[in-house]
């Protein structure tokens, strides 16, 4: 078992940053990558960026592309979702995912994971 905790999650103005932060426990040396996804209120969960756990290949959805930045930090077991020039349309519950050694790269979809955080609430104002 994989255990993820997001946090940083809030209230921002359109054109602001937010930092997500997600500590992972338990079983990680079994996680092939680490996802973001979101979802919007009234919409399907979409993805948002991934980067593999053990080297520094990282994919992002369109949207996103320019904006958002993934990373991870090994000595704290922790992936980071630094949001820049944020948009109304950004706004969503975010989850932290992480994805086993069999699963496919990128995990764009939500059969690619095997663990998923509680979400932590994103909303751009305009």
């Amino acid at each position: 078992q994989v255990q993820l905790v997001e946090s940083g999650g809030g209230l921002v103005q359109a054109g602001g940053s937010l930092r997500l932060s997600c500590i992972a426990s338990g079983r990680t040396f079994s996680t092939k990558s680490m996802a973001w996804f979101r979802q919007a209120p009234g919409k399907e969960r979409e993805f948002v960026a991934a980067s593999w756990w053990s080297a520094g290949n990282t994919y992002y959805a369109d949207s996103v592309k320019g904006r958002f930045t993934i990373s991870r930090d090994f000595a704290k077991n922790t992936v980071y979702l630094q949001m820049n020039t944020l948009k109304p349309e950004d706004t969503a519950v975010y989850y932290c995912a992480a994805a086993g050694q069999g699963s496919g790269w990128p995990p764009t979809n939500y059969y690619d994971i095997d663990y998923w955080g509680k979400g932590t609430l994103v909303t751009v104002s305009s």
